[in-house]
């Protein structure tokens, strides 16, 4: 994996340096300030994040290194690694790279998908910034920025989406990526999904199963154990 997304990890940030700069660099390769870490350790912090989940200040403090650095590192990497694509399980050499290849997946091999919004706390937007309420999430009561993820019934990862605001509802989330497209073009897939998706799960009751909803506090002692 590093051999592979190495060269394209050094392209991209020439390339940002370059539209940066407005010009060709001046100097030769490797001239100039050096970061805390070398391309190596980005990899490893980003797989690292997306496996266990663990915050950036969390991975930072883990690391002896600024937070900004984490949070620099795993947005250079991630969006490398969405372009390799998420492997399909005991399929070596299958890549999973969009929504639809997703969903034409898991219907040719009858998969019950397991659709989920992660949250992970981010940098305060400085005051003054356009859309700065954006980030507040209400269920964290922080800043965060909000992923939509798709694994199966294992739990191993399929696809993550794209980042949004913490603000926006997990079910906004998914209608604004896709995610209720694809189960129109799919009858025949399946998911599981939290409360959070109760909506979407309305929608295709033939399709998707959200949990029970939580009874009222005045509600009969047998049905809240229920």
């Amino acid at each position: 994996m590093i051999e592979e997304l190495a060269d394209l990890w050094l392209a991209r940030r020439e390339s940002e340096l370059r539209e940066r700069r407005g010009a060709e660099r001046q100097r030769e390769a490797g001239a100039g300030p050096k970061h805390d870490l070398v391309f190596t350790d980005c990899l490893l912090v980003t797989l690292v994040h997306l496996r266990t989940g663990l915050p950036h200040a969390a991975l930072a403090e883990l690391c002896g290194i600024a937070r900004s650095t984490i949070s620099r590192a795993i947005g250079e990497i991630r969006p490398l690694l969405a372009m390799r694509g998420f492997a399909v399980p005991d399929h070596s050499g299958v890549r999973l790279r969009t929504l639809a290849d997703v969903f034409a997946y898991a219907e040719a091999a009858g998969i019950r998908l397991r659709i989920d919004g992660a949250e992970t706390q981010v940098r305060r937007p400085k005051a003054g910034r356009p859309g700065r309420r954006a980030f507040v999430s209400g269920k964290k009561k922080q800043n965060t920025i909000k992923t939509t993820t798709i694994s199966d019934g294992q739990g191993r990862l399929l696809w993550s989406g794209a980042d949004r605001p913490g603000r926006m509802h997990d079910q906004t989330a998914m209608r604004t990526e896709g995610i209720a497209e694809q189960f129109r073009l799919h009858p025949k897939v399946t998911a599981e999904v939290d409360e959070g998706d109760r909506g979407l799960a309305n929608e295709f009751p033939d399709q998707i199963s959200a949990p029970p909803k939580k009874p009222k506090g005045d509600a009969p002692l047998g049905e809240q154990y229920a």
